[in-house]
């Protein structure tokens, strides 16, 4: 949203609250204010999105101010929702036990743009996309400007199933910030699901909009649209993949669980106790992205694949994507470093087999045969495949992991599963491949049978290397426990760039902030907490 339409939006606001409020509000101010909160008997304030409460003067909140707002705005529905036609600003109301409201929340509605440019390239793959995250954190913002991309730019046919008006403002007319999207409207919260079917029985919709998905119908309704073919994008109760799989409202959307018996053998195959959750069926939507902070998605491009790690107990790490442009194509460049495709493995063999200062001789065909022979594909079985994706790119190993039986020459798999007789093992044996297998998924642990697999010597540089890592990560654990149960800014010992690449990638998984300070022997990490984290 442009300045000016972002200023004429909020006049629109001004224009229905007190002067009391008004005389203390500035278009700067505002810049990145969540809401505007009255309540009689207090002082009126505003809340930042940074979690910033600032008071708009001195003067109190009494019934005159409430009727000043609710006398220019239209009545609230049952869900005490109202709103100013034409904007997407949304006003809720707090009532006592007579019914009579003692409190307004003016939530500040605002047009976003670039916040799904990160995950772009999923919106428009045609798959089904479900939104998590805390209340506040973006969620509506980016169904509304997913709405506009796939309507407007792949030119779909788009749906927004509108409950309160909360994508498309109020009014007959949508907002533009939905583009050519169209807009049905939902009268009460409960009517939701009965104009989701609705959308798809009267509008042949290819794109269904929804925002919280909140009761079991309505995810029933969510699971039948998507079998009839119709892509679905909508946001849900739940702050993360994990906590919706133990919903049992909602855990539908995911695919459902059910508690399954095993029998003795093949409890013993499993390592596991008698009774096991697994997923009932395939989830309704194909991609999950957790919404961790405005800037922050973590994606889980396989549903079903994730619920089932999760319900084993497997580790899995989904893909982080920043909203800032400029950090997600430095790591889109680490990326293509760290995994070296096979034609930059050539140019870089022939950069050894011709060094500069020699004879220019022709690229030895002979010497990359012999080069990739020893290179090996890895297949996983209940590894962890981040700490391996690790071990391979910290010690350069000519190797790389692959989802393929068929086209693996070594398995590495779990010693819980050696005895049991795990289909995936028994087909390895049938294929003769070398099967490897670790006690626990520690990165030493890994980084030991990696090297035995791939015959490659230990050395005592590496090995020291590894311990430091190892003393450095734990290093960075406790101090990342120390900042959560409160404590101010930690600094941590002296590394060296590789081990600090690893403290940082493990504070940013526990969504904290680290920062490289100091100079050369001296620089080390220094994890903001405490009210500088707050700031």
């Amino acid at each position: 949203m442009s300045n000016l339409q972002f200023q004429n939006d909020l006049d629109r606001l001004m224009e229905v609250v007190p002067e009391k409020v008004k005389r203390h509000v500035t278009y700067e101010q505002m810049e990145d204010v969540i809401e505007i909160v009255l309540d009689i008997g207090r002082v009126p304030e505003i809340r930042h999105s940074g979690g910033k409460i600032e008071y708009l003067g001195t003067e109190i909140v009494n019934y005159d101010d409430i009727k000043y707002i609710t006398d220019r705005i239209q009545n609230f529905t049952s869900d005490n929702r109202s709103g100013i036609p034409g904007t997407l600003h949304r006003i809720s109301a707090i009532r006592n036990r007579q019914g009579k409201i003692i409190g307004l929340t003016c939530r500040i509605g605002r047009v976003v743009t670039g916040t799904i440019a990160c995950i772009k390239d999923f919106c428009l793959m045609g798959k089904s996309i479900l939104f998590l995250g805390r209340p506040g954190v973006g969620k509506t913002t980016k169904l509304r400007e997913i709405s506009r991309l796939v309507a407007d730019e792949i030119g779909k046919r788009v749906v927004v199933v509108d409950t309160s008006n909360e994508i498309a403002g109020d009014g007959d007319t949508p907002h533009p910030a939905i583009g050519h999207a169209r807009r049905m409207q939902v009268s009460q919260p409960q009517f939701q699901k009965d104009i989701m079917i609705e959308a798809v029985e009267n509008h042949t919709p290819e794109v269904i909009v929804v925002d919280e998905i909140g009761t079991e119908e309505e995810a029933q309704a969510a699971r039948t649209i998507a079998e009839r073919g119709v892509m679905l994008i909508a946001t849900a109760h739940g702050n993360s993949l994990e906590s919706l799989i133990k919903n049992p409202t909602l855990s539908d959307l995911v695919g459902g669980i059910q508690s399954v018996t095993l029998g003795d053998d093949e409890a013993r195959r499993r390592s596991t106790q008698k009774t096991v959750l697994e997923r009932e069926k395939q989830p309704t939507f194909d991609i999950v992205i957790e919404i961790l902070d405005r800037n922050t998605l973590a994606v889980y491009k396989d549903t079903a694949e994730a619920v089932d790690y999760i319900l084993r107990g497997w580790p899995i790490r989904p893909e982080i994507r920043k909203v800032d442009e400029t950090v997600k194509e430095e790591e889109k460049q680490d990326e293509v470093k760290t995994k070296p495709s096979i034609t930059e493995q050539i140019h870089a063999l022939e950069e050894k087999i011709n060094p500069s200062d020699s004879l220019k001789f022709s690229f030895s065909r002979q010497k990359y045969v012999e080069e990739m022979k020893s290179y090996k594909k890895i297949y996983l079985y209940a590894v962890s495949r981040t700490i391996v994706e690790k071990v391979i790119e910290r010690l350069d190993m000519n190797a790389e992991i692959t989802r393929n039986l068929d086209e693996a020459d070594i398995v590495i798999a779990h010693k819980n599963f050696a005895k049991g007789g795990a289909k995936i093992l028994s087909t390895a044996n049938e294929y003769r491949l070398q099967v490897f297998y670790i006690k626990t998924n520690s990165m030493a642990q890994i980084q030991k049978v990696l090297k035995d697999a791939l015959q490659i010597s230990s050395s005592e540089s590496l090995q020291g290397y590894y311990d430091d890592a190892e003393r450095a990560l734990d290093e960075a654990k406790a101090a990342i426990n120390k900042i959560l149960a409160g404590a101010n800014n930690i600094e941590l010992q002296p590394q060296n760039q590789q081990i600090r690449k690893l403290q940082h990638e493990l504070v940013e998984q526990h969504n904290l902030v680290s920062k490289s300070v100091g100079e050369g022997d001296e620089r080390h990490l220094r994890i903001v907490g405490g009210q500088d984290f707050e700031q």
